[in-house]
């Protein structure tokens, strides 16, 4: 099946497209507008071919991998359980490391705010008596991101404190049963060693880590 073409309305010569859909003559255009219009427009369809470089890439790493694993597989004739497991591929000379990992997504379902609710209760029912550094985590567990999701990492740093109270107790157990699986996320990393140590940095492939 393939997938559907988007296709473009052809613009007339000495006219530009606005954002609301209508045709302006290019004189009436501002020379600025027109310079924006054309940055935005290489740099986007720049990061659009960039995307797609690194999709081909991804797609051909996992490959190249599986292929690999398969064929350790038949060198020593075992009969592989799955297709799902971290593997780390190595250069000879031990310069590059290219690793493949497997991570559970998950996400949560309204009895997240039950939990909520109960942590809330002991921290207000140990009031003074509460740790300082339990408090900092619960905030950071509760604080969502810039698109307003809930971090999953620090959902489950909570899960991770032994505290001897029922309360507490009933707070987690609601935040166990809160937690829904949402499938498996596949990754590439790439790693390069730093000079002759056993050191090793990743070579990033995430703009806002760059």
């Amino acid at each position: 099946m393939t997938e559907a073409t988007e296709t473009k309305p052809t613009i007339p010569e000495g006219y530009m497209r606005n954002a609301s859909g209508h045709l302006v003559p290019e004189e009436q255009v501002r020379d600025h507008d027109k310079l924006r219009d054309e940055v935005a427009r290489e740099l986007a369809q720049e990061a659009e071919e960039l995307h797609a470089r690194l999709k081909a890439f991804k797609a051909k790493a996992l490959g190249d991998i599986a292929d690999l694993v398969s064929i350790a597989a038949e060198r020593y004739d075992v009969q592989l359980g799955g297709k799902k497991g971290n593997v780390t591929a190595a250069t000879y000379d031990g310069q590059y490391k290219v690793m493949r990992s497997y991570a559970e997504r998950v996400t949560f379902t309204e009895e997240l705010e039950a939990a909520k609710e109960l942590i809330n209760d002991c921290i207000m029912r140990w009031s003074e008596g509460a740790n300082v550094n339990i408090r900092a985590l619960v905030d950071r567990a509760f604080r969502t991101d810039s698109k307003g999701q809930i971090k999953t990492t620090a959902i489950l740093e909570l899960l991770r404190l032994e505290i001897d109270d029922d309360g507490w107790q009933r707070a987690m157990q609601a935040l166990k049963d809160s937690i829904q699986s949402a499938g498996t996320a596949v990754y590439i990393r790439i790693y390069k060693r730093v000079g002759e140590s056993d050191q090793y940095q990743s070579v990033t492939l995430d703009l806002a880590a760059v």
